[in-house]
């Protein structure tokens, strides 16, 4: 996968930031890391539930801040790993969870919300999705 993918986009709403995520999923191959980085209310899960949309997911997809992952069937096969590293510390609290295997999956999609934390283990074709808050209702998502 080429990691010279880089996009900017203007959301006006959480529906424009579904779209915009639901268009990317349907783009990207199994195999996929996405790292995903922005502050608290940025938009991070709705981002990820779009992407889920993308793959033919569903099911209701919400933060799991408090499970670290949640797994979902996709129905064209494969799967989609949501990860929320809120709680974790760093990258060997992720490692003691085992999350080696869920990065190096080539069955799957992986999103991973505060991937910050462990930078230093993620795959070196990892996308990173960037989500500034510009207003209320306005976010710059940048893809690279």
């Amino acid at each position: 996968m080429s990691t010279s993918l880089h996009r900017e986009f203007i959301s006006n709403s959480e529906a424009d930031t579904e779209k915009f995520a639901a268009e990317l999923a349907a783009s990207l191959p199994r195999g996929t890391v996405l790292a995903l980085s922005g502050d608290l209310g940025a938009g991070k899960t709705v981002f990820s539930r779009g992407f889920a949309r993308g793959l033919g997911i569903l099911e209701p997809v919400s933060s799991p801040t408090y499970t670290i992952i949640q797994e979902y069937p996709c129905p064209a096969g494969g799967w989609f790993f949501h990860m929320d590293l809120y709680r974790i510390n760093d990258a060997r609290s992720a490692l003691d969870f085992g999350i080696d295997e869920y990065l190096g999956a080539p069955d799957a999609w992986c999103i991973i919300e505060w991937a910050e934390r462990i930078t230093g283990i993620l795959p070196p074709d990892t996308l990173h999705l960037e989500i500034s808050i510009l207003s209320d209702s306005s976010r710059r998502l940048t893809l690279s």
